[in-house]
C-alpha cells in the first residue's frame, strides 16, 4: 500500500478511536460504566491499531497489551511500561463488560463502577494522545 494510503487509513482507525472515546464519556455520564469501560477498552485498541497502519501492517487479535508488545517498531515506542500497564487494565474490559455470563452471578452493569469507567476513560485518553503523537511524528 501506498505511505498516502497509508496515512489516510492510520487516520480513518484514529477517528473511530476517538468516537470510542466520546462514547465512553456518554456513557459513563450516563451512568453505564460497564459500556463506558468497553469503549475505552475499544478506543486504545483501534489507536493502537492506527499505529500498525501507518506501517502497512494489520495486526490479529484485539488485546491491547499484545498489540502493543506485538508493535514491529516498538523500539520506537516511549514509555513502553506505562502503555502496557494501562493495556492490561483495559484487556480486562473486553468480555467481561459485554455478556451477562461474563462474570459470576451479576451482569456488568452490577459490577462496573464510576471508578472503572474513570480508569478506563484516562487508560484510553493516552493511548489516544499517545497515537496521535505517534502518527504526528512518523508522517511521511
Amino acid at each position: 500500500m501506498s505511505q498516502s494510503r497509508n496515512q489516510y487509513e492510520a487516520e480513518r482507525w484514529l477517528l473511530t478511536a476517538k468516537e470510542d472515546l466520546l462514547a465512553t464519556e456518554t456513557l459513563a455520564s450516563a451512568g453505564i460504566y460497564a459500556l463506558a469501560c468497553f469503549h475505552a477498552q475499544q478506543a486504545a485498541e483501534k489507536a493502537v491499531r492506527a499505529l500498525w497502519r501507518l506501517i502497512d501492517a494489520d495486526p490479529w487479535g484485539h488485546s491491547v497489551k499484545k498489540l502493543i508488545m506485538d508493535f514491529p517498531r516498538k523500539d520506537m515506542i516511549e514509555n513502553l511500561e506505562a502503555l502496557t500497564d494501562k493495556a492490561s487494565l483495559l484487556d480486562k474490559f473486553y468480555i467481561p463488560t459485554r455478556y451477562p455470563n461474563g462474570l459470576p452471578d451479576l451482569t456488568p452493569g452490577q459490577i462496573y463502577i464510576r471508578e472503572d469507567a474513570e480508569q478506563g476513560i484516562d487508560a484510553a485518553k493516552m493511548f489516544l494522545s499517545f497515537a496521535e503523537k505517534w502518527l504526528q511524528q512518523n508522517r511521511s
